[in-house]
């Protein structure tokens, strides 16, 4: 499978939001992507195979040295292919292009080896405060 990274590429939010819902097991919803990552974000990587979008990652930024990487999340069949380290090699190719210092990310534990071994973080301190909402 040949797949093609595109940054800050064209996408439709039906299909990030089925990549997402798919990925992290929950029902899709009317999520607008598009709005979200063109009024917040540095950019977006996003992963194809042909015409279909297989990955996908989302860079925020403090509009400074440091970008973050978020909401990636892959195909289940293009899984344990190498698309996901695509996609976050190419965030850091052009986060650190757009002059950020840093790439952030935070994760659950069973994604360790994901971004640690394959993708090059290492562990830092952090700190995180669960916020209450509604």
């Amino acid at each position: 499978m040949t797949i093609t990274y595109t940054w800050r590429g064209d996408f439709d939010s039906a299909e990030v939001e089925q990549l997402h819902a798919d990925g992290f097991d929950r029902e899709p919803s009317d999520h607008d992507w598009w709005a979200q990552v063109t009024g917040h974000s540095l950019g977006w990587v996003n992963a194809r195979a042909r015409e279909r979008l297989v990955g996908w990652v989302n860079v925020a930024w403090d509009g400074s040295g440091h970008a973050f990487v978020l909401d990636t999340v892959v195909a289940a069949d293009a899984r344990r292919s190498g698309v996901g380290t695509g996609l976050v090699a190419e965030a850091a190719r052009q986060a650190g292009a757009a002059g950020c210092e840093w790439l952030h990310v935070d994760f659950e534990e069973h994604l360790r080896g994901f971004y640690f071994e394959a993708c090059g973080f290492r562990p830092t301190d952090a700190g995180l405060i669960a916020l209450p909402t509604g």
